[in-house]
């Protein structure tokens, strides 16, 4: 296995399994949304490849992306670095949400023509990971797609499958799929309805979890205040109430003024020299059922503080103990949208 050397504090990431049989992934991943420039403000190829680069040179060596990012454009980039760089990372990527499918049209021939897709914009004739894109329950009730994927796997088309979801239902519907390998769902100090119920029965059948929105839409990073304002074009400002996807996807489903002061009561809580947005990564890897993190990153600053985390001294039980007090008292009531 291969392991990146040349990292600036001369340790190496730490590795986890993706679920039983999977294979090893850092413990913190990148995010690949931005690299699409659907929300906020467009990241060039140039920046694109040094987010990339920054990543694998801190001992990332997985990425998580989708078809419709950017309408392919974020595996197209990832895609591209991978045949220049041949860098040894796992690629994830997903199915699911692009017009000709969402809500109620999913077919095997369009699940088969997706995968093509990707396979091409990502020079992969084999997807490390593909993953059904929060599709809407009833089509995970009926089962039929998981089929459709197992035989894309029998055929060499993907190395293994997973869905990002968005309840704990949805999470325990895919659970009990045959054959799945890893659940990606939102996670974080504001988000832990998933600790006693979802966590540990995918622990306990051995499927992997790969947690998203870390940091909350940016609130855990602790830096804004209620007067922070957002793009026109960026989901923290359009997406607020929910108006265009699942509120939960943006600022955790927390009403912004209120995440806000939630996040401002939350850096009381941090151990000495460590930052909000570290406790924040740290506590979710703190949870053995987590594969990995995959926080986004829009320069390769942010990439760098991500990637440290792995290498932090877990929080103490404590502090464990304290922090999800605080969320059944200040935090569940105020989360909107299924969770």
């Amino acid at each position: 296995m291969h392991v990146f050397k040349h990292i600036k504090n001369h340790k190496t990431m730490k590795e986890r399994q993706l679920g039983r049989n999977g294979f090893q992934i850092s413990e913190i991943g990148l995010g690949c949304w931005q690299l699409g420039g659907d929300w906020g403000n467009k990241i060039n190829k140039k920046q694109a490849r040094q987010i990339l680069d920054k990543a694998v040179t801190n001992g990332i060596n997985f990425f998580d992306t989708a078809d419709v990012y950017g309408d392919g454009r974020s595996e197209k980039l990832i895609g591209e670095f991978f045949k220049e760089s041949k860098a040894d990372v796992k690629i994830a990527t997903k199915f699911g949400r692009s017009a000709n499918v969402f809500p109620n049209n999913y077919s095997e021939r369009a699940l088969r023509d997706s995968v093509d897709a990707s396979r091409k914009r990502l020079y992969k004739d084999c997807i490390d990971l593909l993953q059904l894109h929060c599709i809407p329950i009833e089509e995970l009730k009926k089962g039929a797609i998981f089929n459709w994927l197992r035989t894309l796997k029998k055929e060499g088309k993907i190395l293994h499958f997973g869905a990002s979801v968005e309840s704990v239902e949805q999470g325990l519907i895919c659970l009990e799929q045959e054959g799945i390998q890893s659940l990606q769902v939102i996670y974080n100090i504001f988000r832990q309805k998933l600790t006693h119920e979802l966590l540990p029965h995918a622990y306990e059948k051995g499927v992997g979890i790969i947690v998203r929105l870390p940091m909350a839409s940016g609130l855990l990073s602790g830096k804004f205040t209620t007067q922070t304002q957002f793009a026109e074009t960026d989901h923290r400002n359009f997406n607020r109430d929910g108006e265009a996807f699942n509120v939960g996807e943006t600022f955790a489903g927390l009403p912004f003024q209120i995440g806000v002061q939630l996040s401002d009561e939350l850096k009381t809580f941090c151990p000495e020299n460590l930052s909000l947005a570290e406790m924040s990564l740290r506590w979710i890897l703190d949870h053995k059922a987590v594969t990995t993190v995959i926080p986004g990153a829009s320069s390769s600053k942010q990439v760098v503080q991500n990637s440290k985390a792995s290498n932090l001294p877990s929080l103490s039980d404590q502090l464990m103990h304290r922090l999800e007090e605080f969320y059944h008292e200040k935090i569940h009531v105020n989360i909107r949208g299924i969770y």
